[in-house]
């Protein structure tokens, strides 16, 4: 499907990211998957998925450091020679109420989850305009709908994603890009693991479903999204969220 294609996904190594990482590759794809730490889990991933026959190289990197971006997005570059598909994917959550949360908090969390995603776009952009295509899909959250409390870093960061989706979309629509975003639900990853059992177990009962999602189903919607025929489908956003929220 995706023979001779290049994708590159930021948090690529873990969670949502790593089952975006299989199933890009999987599919033919060459993958490059980001990552800021982590190092032995991210080199058992490259193992796994090249003993698999997949195309998969990591690349080491800080989304909320602009030279960082392009550094990566050079190395990316010298090794696969192009970049059709970029996935922003990595995030952080740093959860206290407002009345806890420091400005520290949250110029983190939106340095990595909102000013990460335009910075690793402005690093790939021109390579794609140059190209006269290129599918970018940001990965925001259900949260960034809804709002929760002691997320309000968190939901303010992937709300922000709906915007920079939109305008982008709008501004490269003439140049054969696309741009989408996908927003999760609650999701079976780490991220997730380390919410109480009986704060999960009331999150899960609220969900229509009864049931967590599973990373590749968000992987599945990016699949989607990239492949030749999604080329009409831009500035939309896609809720992975058993009905949690419509």
């Amino acid at each position: 499907m995706f023979d001779g294609h290049v994708a590159l996904v930021t948090g690529g190594t873990r969670g949502i990211g790593a089952a975006i990482t299989r199933m890009l590759s999987q599919s033919g794809a060459r993958v490059a998957a980001g990552y800021s730490r982590g190092t032995e889990s991210a080199e058992a991933l490259v193992t796994e998925l090249t003993a698999a026959g997949a195309a998969v190289s990591i690349h080491q990197g800080r989304v909320d450091d602009a030279d960082d971006c392009k550094r990566v997005v050079s190395e990316v570059l010298e090794r696969h020679g192009r970049i059709d598909f970029l996935i922003n994917n990595a995030g952080i959550t740093i959860d206290k109420t407002i009345r806890k949360m420091t400005t520290d908090d949250w110029h983190k969390v939106l340095n990595v989850n909102l000013f990460g995603a335009f910075c690793m776009t402005k690093a790939v952009l021109e390579h794609m305009i140059e190209r006269g295509s290129g599918r970018i899909v940001n990965i925001s959250s259900v949260i960034g709908e809804t709002g929760n409390v002691g997320q309000a870093n968190y939901a303010a960061s992937k709300a922000g994603l709906f915007g920079l989706t939109k305008s982008l979309a709008l501004e490269m629509a003439r140049r054969g890009i696309t741009v989408n975003v996908v927003a999760p639900g609650f999701i079976a990853t780490e991220m997730v693991a380390v919410i109480p059992a009986a704060t999960l177990d009331a999150i899960i009962d609220k969900i229509p479903q009864r049931r967590l999602g599973r990373p590749e189903d968000v992987a599945r919607v990016v699949q989607f999204l990239c492949e030749d025929e999604s080329s009409y489908i831009t500035g939309a956003t896609f809720n992975v969220n058993g009905g949690l929220d419509m």
